[in-house]
């Protein structure tokens, strides 16, 4: 066992690498405060193709390592705020053209219980469950994640990078993945801590002061236009004070990385106009109810979970705001759900849907974790029946398609990546489905062996989302539910790009290839021509990732 002081340099470590925004003095050769580079004046070595290729690697590693969660619904109302945030950016002109077509624009979600979250190279945001936990309101999740995104928008990483060698990049990849290993491994901890290198590293990662600063205010010029009320960047800062105050341990580590300042916390409470310095934001329920979702999945402790599948029976229940009724209502549902105690559960969720049917977000919530709890009871005619009758998206445009064939776009990669279709796609309106229902009432279906209806709505989801590897591991099994294998081989194939594992897209492809050969003149010409011709450009993607592997060795 490591010593307790070896295990919190090692999470000092961690952290501090992946945000790699703690404040200290610039070394020597470094850009200084007063003169950070414009993102115009050509400072930065590093081009935008060249982030986006050192996010994609690390992003590789993330997608593997056993902390990294897709949660449908979790996902998609994080990922609501981010989108807000980021049309927010392009409203003021802070996110150009470029960087919404080339940057990957990804979430990736961490079920740890740590309260952090970091930006990554090449438009790659992390969330830990933790932080989405602790905080009291969209609007305070929204100010760490505006934050964070003023950090991708301006390129900090980049601009960081021009003040060292060409290796650096390489360097930061090994030291990012290294920082994941050692949270795992004290071995690992101590050969990152005593390589001198390393050392030298970690503190040219660091972000300046003027950085920092920066991200605050561009951070906090996005809330409003988003829709997020701009208190939440106060009350957060709040939060955080009072856990430095309370002398942190351990699991705030976005303390270490963010380290607070006076002249930060006066600064953003005096954007606030005085006659709106009101309380601190007003929760929704659909916020609290997510909160609720992230602390169950992050905590496996069995004697919390009993806690909390109890805590809506006591005594004090009915003293409680409707706001924490819902929160307590929802985490008692999750709870007795992970303890396979399925009466208790549907007693709690019964009392959810009535708490929350006045609220058209939050109904939804929950009737959506009705259907949860039925699929997973094994009844899958109640789970399917608990579904809501309609809920979409608002319509929204298809992504466009440039001159070579590739879907572009903020939720596509860059140039240098070939999309999944072969087909012109239309710009066109149309009202999508909600992920976590798509995915929810699929799973259903096959459990029913009845799935034939979605391999549509799937397709039109992953010919718009071609990165979501969940999405198209699902579509495989409904394709092999219906004897369609090549094409199921094909979506496996997809779903193994999506989270760049080219060797193994490939290895998929080539089986796909087999079944159309063996199958001869009853092979379906069109799929076996869109397999060949995705499998050339995976093989050369798969040539580009094999090179910078031996160039980092």
């Amino acid at each position: 066992m490591p010593k307790p002081r070896t295990v919190h340099i090692l999470k000092a470590l961690t952290a501090s690498i992946l945000i790699a925004i703690q404040a200290v003095p610039p070394l020597a050769g470094s850009v200084q405060a007063a003169g950070l580079p414009t993102l115009g004046d050509g400072a930065s070595s590093l081009t935008t193709g060249e982030e986006r290729r050192l996010g994609d690697s690390i992003a590789r590693e993330l997608y593997r390592d056993p902390d990294y969660l897709d949660d449908p619904v979790l996902q998609e109302y994080v990922e609501g705020i981010w989108l807000h945030l980021q049309d927010a950016a392009r409203k003021n002109g802070e996110l150009s053209p470029e960087l919404e077509e080339r940057f990957a624009w990804t979430l990736l979600l961490g079920k740890d219980r740590q309260v952090n979250a970091f930006a990554l190279p090449g438009g790659y945001m992390g969330v830990y469950l933790g932080l989405i936990g602790v905080v009291s309101s969209g609007d305070e999740l929204a100010s760490v994640i505006a934050h964070e995104t003023s950090h991708i928008t301006q390129r900090h990483i980049a601009r960081m990078m021009a003040q060292q060698g060409k290796q650096t990049p390489l360097m930061l990849a090994s030291m990012l993945l290294g920082a994941l290993a050692a949270t795992r491994s004290p071995d690992a901890a101590m050969a990152i801590m005593m390589g001198g290198p390393a050392a030298v590293m970690q503190n040219q990662l660091n972000f300046s002061r003027a950085m920092e600063s920066e991200a605050d205010r561009m951070g906090y010029s996005l809330m409003s236009p988003a829709g997020f009320a701009p208190q939440g960047f106060v009350s957060m800062f709040g939060k955080l004070q009072q856990a430095s105050r309370l002398n942190d341990n351990g699991s705030w580590p976005y303390l270490r990385s963010h380290p607070l300042t006076t002249q930060r916390i006066a600064d953003m409470d005096s954007r606030i106009p005085p006659g709106k310095r009101a309380a601190d934001p007003v929760p929704t329920l659909e916020h609290v109810m997510m909160s609720a979702r992230a602390r169950v999945i992050s905590n496996p402790g069995v004697e919390v979970r009993r806690q909390w599948a109890t805590l809506p029976r006591s005594s004090s229940f009915s003293s409680l705001s409707q706001f924490e009724q819902v929160a307590q209502l929802y985490a008692a549902t999750l709870s007795a759900m992970y303890l396979r105690d399925w009466p208790l559960a549907r007693e709690m969720v019964q009392r959810l849907l009535t708490a929350t049917a006045g609220n058209a977000p939050a109904n939804i919530q929950a009737r959506w974790l009705n259907a949860e709890l039925e699929f997973k009871a094994d009844n899958p005619q109640a789970a399917l029946a608990a579904l809501p009758l309609q809920s979409v998206m608002a319509p929204q445009a298809a992504p466009k398609v440039t001159a070579s064939g590739n879907l572009a776009g903020p939720r596509e990669a860059g140039p240098r990546e070939v999309g999944p279709s072969l087909a012109t796609i239309d710009v066109v309106e149309r009202v999508a489905p909600r992920r976590p229902e798509l995915l929810l009432k699929t799973e259903i279906l096959l459990r029913l062996n009845q799935a034939g209806p979605m391999a549509s709505p799937l397709q039109t989801w992953v010919t718009d989302h071609p990165r979501d590897g969940s999405a198209w591991q699902t579509l495989a099994r409904v394709w092999r539910s219906q004897g369609q294998e090549m094409r199921a081989l094909r979506a496996e194939a997809e779903a193994q790009v999506a989270h760049y594992d080219y060797a193994a897209a490939v290895d998929r492809f080539k089986a796909a290839q087999d079944l159309a050969r063996k199958a001869g003149a009853r092979a379906d010409y069109f799929e076996a021509s869109i397999i060949d011709t995705r499998l050339r450009a995976v093989e050369e993607l798969l040539r580009e990732q094999l090179r910078d592997k031996a160039i980092n060795k």
